[in-house]
């Protein structure tokens, strides 16, 4: 009798696509997109809402490869340009405890997450303008920005152009509540 081997929480990877269906431009159903990842040769695909999050699962050397993949059929196939960020399910899990905004007691709704696809320099990261925006606020940890923003998302200076210039690098952000979404659909650790 074979036996089935387990799905660990840690074989599983969240793909975050920027820009997808968002102010009805960079048009891509979630079902295509799926395909693409389990065409890949990734398993126990599933999307999170029609912004580009998929959660699948594959071995550490498929998922690294699958920015690159994703990226290449969706311009092949759409004619679109979808920068691919990734993270493994327990650096997301990370990102959702390393929240500094939650120690201040700051409401969940104006929190987000900026996700880098490279770690920026330091000196770059000094840089940065903290009262570009007020009063919204941000911090810098490893590959992420985590943001504070009272006055919403759509009001900030504090944008992906702004960061992706600045630290040379390229971001995607989620409002918190996706985040957690997407760590419950990783699975707790």
């Amino acid at each position: 009798m074979a036996m089935k081997s387990k799905v660990k929480p840690d074989d599983f990877y969240v793909a975050l696509l920027r820009g997808i269906n968002v102010g009805g431009k960079n048009k891509l159903s979630m079902a295509h997109l799926a395909a693409m990842f389990e065409g890949a040769g990734c398993s126990h695909v599933k999307t999170y809402i029609q912004s580009g999050n998929v959660v699948f699962r594959a071995t550490e050397s498929r998922a690294s490869r699958m920015p690159g993949v994703i990226t290449k059929s969706i311009a092949d196939g759409f004619g679109l340009r979808v920068p691919v960020i990734m993270r493994q399910a327990s650096e997301l899990r990370a990102v959702a405890r390393g929240n500094p905004f939650l120690r201040d007691g700051a409401d969940l709704k104006t929190l987000h997450v900026m996700f880098l696809a490279d770690s920026p320099d330091a000196a770059k990261v000094k840089a940065l303008d903290p009262k570009r925006s007020p009063p919204d606020a941000f911090e810098v940890r490893g590959r992420e920005i985590y943001l504070r923003c009272p006055n919403g998302a759509a009001r900030t200076k504090l944008t992906n152009e702004y960061f992706d210039t600045r630290l040379a690098t390229t971001s995607t952000m989620r409002n918190w509540n996706t985040v957690l979404k997407l760590v419950e659909m990783v699975g707790e650790k």
